[in-house]
């Protein structure tokens, strides 16, 4: 199932010989799921053949335990009248409640 992005998502793939770029805004759809070696993420722009993409990424859990450890080192980076900041915090925290509660295999 897949959810309207609220916000904005700019994606950049570069190649030595080549190089593609896209933006998915609120007429996009994206989808996030788990599955036992890590996080997929769908970002889909819907629309004629011309206009239509879709990005799939697939991060193992070791990476993205990598990659939030480096965000919240620069977590002061984000202006504390970002709007999005409290959207933020409240997602960390349901993720950290449900890592929680989730029994241990």
């Amino acid at each position: 199932m897949t959810k309207p992005i609220s916000d904005r998502a700019e994606v950049a793939l570069e190649y030595p010989d080549k190089f593609y770029s896209g933006t998915f805004e609120r007429s996009s759809r994206f989808d996030a799921s788990m599955d036992a070696t890590g996080v997929l993420l769908v970002l889909e722009r819907p629309g004629s053949e011309d206009v239509r993409k879709s990005v799939h990424i697939h991060i193992h859990y070791g990476l993205l335990a990598d990659i939030v450890a480096q965000l919240s080192s620069q977590a002061s980076k984000i202006p504390a009248d970002e709007i999005h900041r409290d959207q933020l915090k409240d997602a960390v925290s349901q993720f950290n409640r449900a890592l929680q509660a989730a029994p241990k295999r």
